[in-house]
C-alpha cells in the first residue's frame, strides 16, 4: 500500500470523529425536544451495542447480560450523585464504566472454561439474579425522588445530547484503536480458534477477559449516560429480556463493525418508535428483533458483513485490470544488462540466502525430543519417540496415516501435556510448560486445519503472530517471498491454500528457534508445492530457524529435507539422511510400496 494511503487510513478515525462531533452538535441544535430525547436514547444504545460488538462480534463469546453491566454503571452514577462524590458527572461516569468492567471480569473468570449455550446460561442467569436484586434495592435516590445531577455545562437536554455524543465519539475512537491493536487481533483469533491463538503465544484467557472487560465497561458507560438522561433510573430499563434483545440485534447487524453498531443502536430506538406511531405495542419490537436475528443466524451472515461484502466486490470489479508480475533487474545474471529477466521476480530476490554465521562444530541441537510417549487408554499413540533437530536444519517427519505425526506435534507444542519423556529447547526442558509459553520461548507450529481468522487483514494477522514490530516493507517482501497476497488484503477474500502460506509467513517472521510445519502446502498444486519448497530451503539461513516438516508430498520432502524421521504406529521406523531413509525396505513396506517412494 502506498505510504500516503497508509497515512490516510491512520488518520481516518480522527477525521470521522471530528465529523461525528460536528454532526451531533448540529442535531442538538436542530431537533425538537422529543427527538433530542430519542437521540440520547440512541446514543446510549449504540455504546451498549458497541460493547457487544467487542465480546460477541469480535471475540465470539455469547454474553446475554450487557444491560446488567449498564445497570451497574447507572447504579454507581446514581450513588455518587446522591452522595455528592467530588469530581462531578464525568468522574462518576468513568467510575460507572470501571465498575462495569470489573463486573465483566468477575463474570468472565468462571466462564473461561464455558462455551456456547453453557456460557449463555451463565450470563443470562447473572442478568436474572441481578435484576431480582435491583428490584429489591432500587437505584439510590429513586425512592425519594432525588435526581441524578447532570454536568453543569450540559444540564439541558440539548446540551446533554451533545455531551452524550462526545462520549460516543470517544468510545468509538477507543474501540477502533483496540480493534486495530494486538488486543483486537487476539479477540478475533480466539473467536476463530483457541488452539491457533495459544500456538502463537497469546493467552486465550487474557484475550477473553479483556473482551469481557471492555464490553462491560462500555455497558457501564452506557448505563451511566442513561442515568443522567432520565435522572431517576429504574430497574425496568435493564431487564434480562432487553439484554437478550440487544444481543440478537448485535448479531443481526454485525456490530464488531463500528458503523454497524451505530446502525444497530438506531434500530433499537427507531423500531419501537415506529410501532408506537402505528398503534402497535412497543413490546412487539422484541419480536421484530428476534425474527431479524433468526434470519441472520440461519443465513450464516449478518447485515454489516453483507453490506461490506457488496461494496468490496463493487470496488474490486471497478479496479480490476490486467495483472502483470513485477520483474526485477539483475545485471549480474545478464552480463550487466538492465533488461528484466523473464520469470525473475521479487520472490527470487528475497529468496537469495543471506550470509549467516556458520554453526560451530559440535554446536548443541536446538531441539531434543527424548523418549516421547503418549497413550490414550490402551492405545499407545507414541512409543519412545526420540529425535534431535540441529540448528538451521530442515528435518522431515513422515509416515502413513495414523502413524502418530499429529500426536507428536501436539505433544511437542504443549497441547498434549500428559506425556512421558522430555522436550528440550535450546538446552531448557519445556516438557511441562504451556503452549503459550513454548511459543514465546521460540517453538512455533502451524496446523493442518485452517487456523487463520478471516476477520483480519493479512498485515494485522502477521503482526499478531510475529509478536514484534515489523517494518512494512520487510513484511511485504516476506509475504511476496512465499507467494502471499499484499498486506492490506482481507483474509476473508483469500482461498484456504493461500491462507496456509500466510500462516507460514507469519510464523517465520516471528523468528522462532524451531518451526513445525504440519502439511503447510496442503491445497496447493504440485508445481506450487515445488516452488514453495524452493523458498522453504532459504528460511533457516535467513531467519536462524530450524524446521520440522510434516508432509505427504514426498517430492517436496526430497527437495528440502536433508534428514528424515519415519513414524509408523507411534514408533520410530527409520531415521537418517533422506536418501537412505526413502530407500529403506521397511519404509517402503510401511507406505505399501507406493510408487512415489521409488527413486
Amino acid at each position: 500500500m502506498p505510504l500516503a494511503n497508509r497515512r490516510i487510513r491512520a488518520f481516518l478515525p480522527v477525521v470521522v470523529a471530528i465529523v461525528g462531533v460536528v454532526a451531533v452538535y448540529l442535531l442538538s441544535t436542530g431537533l425538537s425536544g422529543y427527538f433530542v430525547f430519542l437521540g440520547i436514547s440512541a446514543i446510549t444504545a449504540i455504546i451498549a451495542v458497541m460493547g457487544l460488538g467487542v465480546v460477541t462480534g469480535s471475540a465470539g463469546i455469547i454474553a446475554l447480560s450487557q444491560l446488567t453491566f449498564a445497570a451497574i454503571g447507572a447504579w454507581v452514577v446514581a450513588w455518587m450523585s446522591l452522595n455528592h462524590v467530588p469530581g462531578g458527572f464525568i468522574v462518576w461516569l468513568l467510575a460507572g464504566g470501571l465498575a462495569g468492567g470489573i463486573a465483566g471480569i468477575l463474570i468472565g473468570l468462571p466462564a473461561l472454561r464455558l462455551r456456547g449455550v453453557n456460557l449463555a446460561v451463565v450470563t443470562l442467569g447473572f442478568a436474572a439474579a441481578f435484576d431480582v436484586m435491583l428490584v429489591q434495592i432500587q437505584f439510590p435516590g429513586a425512592v425519594d425522588g432525588i435526581p441524578v445531577d447532570r454536568p453543569q455545562a450540559f444540564s439541558s437536554d440539548r446540551d446533554y445530547f451533545f455531551f452524550a455524543g462526545i462520549v460516543l465519539v470517544i468510545c468509538a475512537l477507543i474501540v477502533s484503536w483496540l480493534q486495530r491493536s494486538r488486543i483486537g487481533s487476539s479477540w478475533k483469533a480466539v473467536a476463530f480458534s483457541e488452539r491457533g491463538t495459544a500456538a502463537v503465544g497469546q493467552s486465550v484467557s487474557a484475550a477473553k477477559l479483556s473482551a469481557f472487560a471492555v464490553s462491560a465497561a462500555l455497558g457501564g458507560i452506557s448505563g451511566g449516560l442513561l442515568a443522567g438522561q432520565v435522572q431517576l433510573p429504574f430497574a425496568s430499563s435493564f431487564t434480562p429480556l432487553q439484554s437478550l434483545a440487544l444481543y440478537i440485534l448485535a448479531v443481526m447487524s454485525g456490530t464488531y463493525l463500528i458503523d454497524m453498531a451505530i446502525f444497530g443502536g438506531l434500530l433499537w430506538v427507531i423500531v419501537p418508535e415506529l410501532l408506537k406511531r402505528w398503534g402497535v405495542p412497543q413490546d412487539w419490537g422484541f419480536v421484530v428483533f428476534g425474527l431479524l436475528g433468526i434470519q441472520a443466524i440461519t443465513s450464516g451472515s449478518n447485515l454489516g458483513e453483507g453490506i461490506r461484502g457488496l461494496l468490496r466486490r463493487r470496488r474490486k470489479a471497478a479496479a480490476e485490470g490486467p495483472v502483470t508480475g513485477k520483474l526485477v533487474e539483475d545485471p549480474a545474471a545478464d552480463g550487466g544488462s538492465d533488461q528484466p529477466i523473464p520469470g525473475t521476480s521479487v520472490l527470487d530476490v528475497f529468496a537469495v540466502a543471506e550470509a549467516a554465521e556458520p554453526i560451530p562444530a559440535g554446536a548443541p541441537p536446538v531441539l531434543e525430543v527424548r523418549g516421547l510417549g503418549v497413550q490414550f487408554g490402551q492405545l499407545k499413540a507414541l512409543d519412545d519417540v526420540s529425535l534431535t533437530v540441529p540448528q538451521r536444519s530442515i528435518m522431515g517427519l513422515i509416515g502413513p496415516n495414523g502413524a502418530g505425526k499429529s500426536t507428536f506435534v501436539d505433544a511437542v507444542s504443549g497441547f498434549l501435556p500428559q506425556h512421558t519423556g522430555s522436550v528440550v529447547l535450546d538446552g531448557a526442558d519445556i516438557s511441562r510448560t504451556s503452549p503459550v509459553k513454548r511459543a514465546r520461548l521460540g517453538l512455533r507450529r502451524t496446523f493442518q486445519q485452517d487456523r487463520v481468522p478471516p476477520q483480519l487483514t493479512v498485515e494485522a494477522y502477521v503482526r499478531f503472530v510475529a509478536r514484534k514490530r515489523l517494518d512494512h516493507d520487510e513484511l511485504a517482501d516476506a509475504l511476496a517471498f512465499l507467494g502471499c497476497p499484499p498486506p492490506e488484503e482481507l483474509l476473508s477474500t483469500v482461498d484456504v491454500g493461500t491462507r496456509r502460506l500466510i500462516e507460514v509467513a507469519a510464523a517465520v517472521l516471528a523468528g522462532p528457534r524451531v518451526l513445525i510445519l504440519d502439511e503447510p502446502a496442503a491445497g496447493l498444486s504440485h508445481e506450487e508445492h515445488l516452488a514453495f519448497g524452493h523458498r522453504l530451503t532459504r528460511i533457516p539461513s535467513r531467519f536462524d530457524t530450524a524446521i520440522i516438516l510434516i508432509e505427504h508430498d514426498l517430492d517436496l520432502v526430497r527437495s528440502v529435507c536433508t534428514e528424515l524421521t519415519v513414524l509408523d504406529f507411534g514408533k520410530v521406523l527409520a531415521q537418517g539422511s533422506s536418501a537412505e531413509v526413502l530407500e529403506n525396505p521397511a519404509v517402503i513396506k510401511a507406505y505399501m510400496g507406493d510408487a512415489e517412494i521409488s527413486s
